[in-house]
């Protein structure tokens, strides 16, 4: 893991946006496509309109979300909601959208159309996760449901996932397939997050999740 502290967050957006477009731009040069994986909630949002307006062939890009939670793609609190309006626009509105979601009661309905469509482009060219202050990644949380298959090492690509405190089901990438991408880069804000990080580099995946991604990644931190 290599650990980079930037004075502010701005800063650390704007430079966390342009490594992932030279990471884009250099899988590229040695491939047709490349896919790009990244979180949703509040935290990547700057991040996103800086990388939207990179000057790279977005045609020959996948993007998709780590995971997202199982609402309609125009919920207020659907991921995919936030891609679209923030990422999937200026020049990155030509990037293929790889869906996390299909209109469905619960994910098990349509998980393997999800995976179907996911599986020919992995492994991830160029991934970006969050954490949480409980220390877990995607929807991979302490004490979800489906822990312990999310973080098996022959885990399918997508896992199901309830857990306490989540108003709805999600549906995740697994460690596995998070820990498999050829660049890792994990962006935190806050002294709070910063203490748990250190705490989870010492603890078991089960207890920090986020631990499963750690090795060979970039963390990317501002207070």
């Amino acid at each position: 893991m290599t650990f980079n502290e930037y004075p502010d967050q701005e800063m650390m957006m704007i430079d966390l946006a342009n490594r992932l477009a030279g990471e884009l731009t250099q899988a590229l040069e040695h491939q047709e496509r490349a896919l790009l994986a990244v979180p949703g909630g509040t935290t990547p949002g700057p991040i996103f309109d800086v990388l939207c307006a990179a000057d790279l062939d977005w045609a020959r890009v996948d993007v998709m979300l780590t995971d997202e939670r199982w609402v309609r793609e125009d919920h207020e609190r659907s991921n995919t909601r936030l891609l679209h309006a923030r990422l999937l626009v200026n020049h990155a509105a030509k990037a293929r959208y790889l869906p996390m979601y299909l209109p469905g009661k619960t994910p098990e309905d349509r998980l393997a159309e999800l995976e179907t469509n996911i599986v020919a482009q992995l492994p991830i060219d160029v991934l970006l996760l969050g954490m949480g202050a409980d220390m877990h990644t995607a929807s991979i949380f302490p004490e979800a449901d489906k822990l312990d298959e999310a973080l098996d090492p022959h885990a399918p690509i997508l896992m199901p996932m309830r857990a306490p405190g989540a108003p709805e089901p999600r549906v995740t990438l697994t460690a596995r397939v998070l820990d498999g991408a050829l660049r890792k880069h994990v962006v935190i804000t806050g002294q709070e997050k910063r203490e748990a990080l250190e705490r989870a580099r010492h603890l078991p995946v089960r207890e920090a999740p986020i631990g499963s991604v750690l090795t060979g990644a970039d963390v990317h931190w501002a207070v």
